[in-house]
């Protein structure tokens, strides 16, 4: 199947589609299609339908008898029958749907299959059961795709006892776009203008697309109009985005409580604990929303570097960091229509302290990791993470923004984590010979706790602002010390 000329990027999630479809053995086969919303599966699925000619449905969220209803009409209609059909049972309707691939291989979607599980639990056994070659000979090479976005259910459909467990040749998760093809995407040169919007709606192919209609920033002096006019904008879908977000996801009852916690993370607190004081609940209370929004994809549960019984909570969409920092704490004024620049000007301080400075620092330790080539590191990165580092003559401790982690395939015994670089990350900031020597002195204190014998890490400086001609030339003269600018950031390795 040829890719869709209008299709971005997806290279990979095309061709795991492509080798799906095309298998050329006799039975039944089932694939599993995930991912948040507005990430472009449908897209994806309907362009691989239609390139194969095969069948799509869209489940919506209605009551077993309707369902069965639709998609009788929408399988009749595929397969030219002039009446639709009219099942009893979803039994009846998947084991029809199976025999359709008459000709050979035939790509048949469901998508949205949760609300069609919701409404019918058995439909998963039903599957499973029409997909058994033994009990089912009389089925064709029907490349069954199970769609859908609400991740929690997706995950469990493949997972342990679940009927589904073991039948399917494909599993496939389509991710959001990372910070260097989101900024392709959205046609924007300057790397510093891409962070900067990338801060606001992360990877999410339709907040270009549908949720704009295109308008995009045009260099970093348009960045500041274009949030008052297309994100802070009553009349524009992306104002609201943010509260659908938790709306659309089943899991999510207490809607409230979950923005709260989002609003506690959005605002510095990273702990269970600094949570916990942020909504004035015992930690223990927030075991059960904090593993739910980390299920669904909406936050992230990251160790500490340096200490593992240490951990963090960074919430993992950026238009709900932005939400909660910049536009809850102003909603009132925000719905008047005309108040959006007065609230942008007086929200920049936030903005850069709660967005800006640590979106850059998650976009630096996704440069060290996924970019950066391994001479940069002086070998390959295994894990990146952020940290602290204890200072006990000082009594205090230093923030890591960037700890690279690989591996030493020693002779003596298993392979175990070296430290491979530790780095600082400032937007706004010229860094010079003081940010070095901070580094350094984190360095001498790591000395004795990690590291090959022999070798030191390496100092990293990022930066959205630039660097000294001082701490240049100590770059230019020393391996050791690594500077990234926005154009490495982007560009570079």
């Amino acid at each position: 199947m040829d890719k869709p000329a209008e299709m971005f990027d997806r290279d990979f999630e095309w061709s795991e589609l492509t080798r799906f479809s095309r298998y050329s053995g006799p039975e039944a086969t089932l694939g599993v299609v995930s991912g948040r919303r507005r990430q472009g599966k449908t897209f994806l699925l309907d362009a691989a339908t239609r390139a194969s000619g095969g069948f799509m449905f869209t489940a919506t969220e209605t009551t077993e008898a309707d369902a069965l209803r639709q998609f009788g009409a929408a399988l009749a209609d595929h397969c030219g029958e002039p009446a639709p059909f009219r099942f009893a049972h979803w039994d009846e309707a998947i084991t029809r749907l199976l025999r359709i691939a008459t000709d050979g291989p035939v790509v048949a979607v469901i998508d949205e299959f949760p609300f069609l599980a919701k409404a019918s639990p058995a439909l998963p056994s039903i599957i499973q059961r029409g997909l058994d070659p033994a009990a089912r000979r009389d089925n064709t090479p029907v490349r069954l795709l199970l769609c859908g976005s609400a991740l929690s259910f997706m995950g469990r459909l493949l997972s342990g006892n679940a009927p589904l467990r073991g039948r399917a040749g494909l599993e496939l998760v389509v991710p959001t776009l990372d910070y260097r093809l989101a900024g392709q995407f959205w046609d924007i040169a300057d790397p510093c203008t891409a962070a900067l919007t990338h801060a606001v709606v992360g990877g999410t192919p339709a907040y270009r697309r549908e949720f704009t209609q295109g308008d995009t920033p045009a260099d970093r002096d348009d960045f500041d109009d274009w949030i008052v006019r297309a994100v802070l904008n009553p009349g524009r879908p992306l104002f609201r985005e943010a509260r659908y977000l938790l709306a659309e996801e089943p899991e999510l009852h207490d809607t409230a409580l979950y923005h709260s916690v989002l609003a506690a993370i959005a605002s510095g607190n990273a702990s269970r604990g600094g949570i916990a004081d942020y909504l004035g609940r015992k930690s223990t209370d927030l075991a059960h929303p904090l593993h739910v929004l980390e299920d669904v994809g909406l936050i992230r549960h990251e160790a500490d570097a340096f200490r593992r019984n240490r951990s963090a909570y960074r919430i993992a969409e950026p238009l709900l960091t932005f939400y909660h920092a910049v536009m809850r704490p102003n909603w009132g004024d925000l719905e008047r229509p005309g108040r959006a620049a007065a609230v942008w000007s007086r929200a920049q301080a936030t903005f850069r302290s709660k967005v800006l400075g640590p979106h850059f620092k998650t976009l630096c330790r996704e440069w060290a990791r996924w970019h950066a080539s391994p001479g940069t590191h002086g070998g390959h990165p295994a894990r990146v993470a952020a940290g602290t580092v204890s200072d006990p003559a000082a009594k205090t401790g230093h923030e890591v923004d960037v700890a690279v982690f690989g591996r030493d395939d020693s002779a003596d015994g298993p392979e175990h984590e070296v430290l491979l670089a530790i780095g600082e990350a400032k937007w706004n900031d010229t860094m010079g010979i003081g940010h070095l020597r901070r580094l350094e002195h984190i360095r001498g204190l790591l000395a004795t706790r990690t590291g090959a014998p022999g070798r030191e890490p390496r100092l990293m400086c990022f930066s959205g602002a630039g660097f000294t001609d001082e701490l240049r030339r100590i770059a230019e003269r020393d391996r050791g010390v690594q500077l990234v600018d926005m154009h490495r950031l982007y560009h570079g390795h």
